[in-house]
């Protein structure tokens, strides 16, 4: 078991003995309420309604106070008199997450929303690109504070289960990662409540019966929890102390983020950058990206919405609504182009760029009316044929000219 706060490197581990990764958000409201104020970076903040209301989050600085998340605000204030209490912002919250989650998707298909701040994600398919786990964990982080200027823990393990566990003993701003061979030796110490699956009432009936520690659970005769909690609950925990579980990582969202109502991408310049034909490079890269995930989902969209973030985090987007829906590469970046030329900036430096295709519907839907003259083979039959040689390929095998040589920005 190795952490970021390890003496020791991580253990050198690869997507084949720990696929999953639980990527949860460090005090995600108080952090998404406070990030533009940095003067209330070290002060207690307490995220929640008035004083009838409950605790919705708290910074880690309350926290040192006792302040907890479902506590009521009266006992909040009682226990840190010192915490500004600031009101949620539920929509600024449900904006965060969705970025949060393309970042995610940017790195795999394979991501599992479990709510606005956490999701599994299982990295098996992304070593080849991006390096073994603990290389897209780190990866991650770095994008998700780059980009939103908030942090992320993530476990890293064989099992989805001790991922989760993993990301909570990561906290903050952490990597904990969970090789096979180290599995029991990391869970057996926990306090058994650690356990996936023990909540409140299971956890009183497991210390009426002395199993205080996940070691104590799993040596405990099968039968003994079978009677004690049910016989699938029993077998389940039991295997869950060991480390045995079978489940996998499932690509949906959370409900916030609604049913794939838009497709898109943004990117990080390594260094800010005032230059338009490295602004207008970097979008039609992206712009290739986000049409080809289009066509895999078999959906095409009307409206293309560009997205500017300068030096200075100021971020601004603009959209325009095409006459049809589209799933073309360069009709998407044709209009991105004029959305990007529209805003007339002159030297502005400019941090980050994203393109996003919105009002999706199916594509078989979708009818074009073709202009008098106008070939009835052409663009889309090409991105086609390029979707088959990037399939059988590699992302490599086919690109537009002037992406050649385009070097990859990085997260600073």
């Amino acid at each position: 078991m190795s952490g970021a706060g390890d003496a020791r490197a991580p253990a050198p581990v690869t997507s084949e003995d720990c696929p999953y990764l639980h990527v949860d958000m460090d005090a995600f409201y108080a952090a998404v309420m406070t990030r533009d104020r940095p003067e209330l970076r070290d002060r207690p903040v307490v995220v929640g309604g008035g004083d009838r209301g409950v605790v919705l989050s708290a910074s880690y600085a309350a926290r040192t106070s006792g302040v907890r998340s479902g506590i009521p605000m009266t006992r909040a204030r009682r226990l840190c008199p010192t915490a500004l209490v600031i009101r949620p912002d539920y929509d600024l919250f449900t904006t965060v997450s969705i970025s949060v989650m393309e970042i995610f998707r940017r790195v795999t298909p394979a991501v599992e929303a479990l709510s606005l701040d956490e999701a599994f994600l299982d990295v098996s398919g992304a070593s080849r690109r991006l390096g073994g786990p603990v290389d897209v964990a780190e990866l991650i982080r770095a994008r998700v504070a780059d980009e939103q200027g908030i942090a992320c823990s993530v476990g890293v393990a064989g099992t989805v289960g001790v991922a989760k566990i993993a990301s909570r003993r990561a906290k903050p701003d952490g990597v904990v990662v969970v090789p096979p061979d180290q599995v029991t030796s990391f869970l057996h110490p926990l306090a058994v409540t650690e356990l996936w699956g023990v909540g409140p009432k299971t956890g009183e009936q497991l210390h009426r019966l002395g199993l205080h520690t996940v070691g104590d659970l799993a040596h405990t005769p099968r039968p003994t929890l079978q009677r004690a909690l049910g016989q699938a609950l029993g077998l389940q925990l039991h295997r869950y102390a060991w480390g045995e579980d079978s489940r996998m990582v499932v690509a949906r969202r959370h409900d916030a983020e609604g049913p794939d109502k838009s497709i898109g991408s943004d990117e990080t310049f390594g260094r800010d950058t005032d230059d338009p034909e490295v602004v207008l490079r970097e979008l039609l890269h992206l712009t290739v990206g986000v049409a080809a995930r289009l066509r895999a989902a078999a959906v095409a969209g009307r409206t293309v919405t560009i997205k500017v973030r300068f030096a200075d985090f100021t971020t601004i987007t603009r959209s325009r609504t095409r006459p049809e829906p589209t799933d073309v590469t360069g009709e998407i970046y044709e209009t991105a182009v004029a959305l990007f030329r529209g805003l007339g900036l002159q030297r502005a430096r400019i941090r980050l760029v994203g393109v996003r295709v919105e009002g999706l519907q199916p594509r078989a839907q979708v009818f074009r009316q073709l202009v008098l003259g106008e070939r009835d083979q052409g663009w889309s039959e090409a991105d086609q044929a390029v979707d088959r040689a990037v399939s059988r390929f590699g992302a490599r095998a086919v690109q537009p000219a002037s992406l050649l040589g385009r070097r990859v920005p990085r997260s600073g």
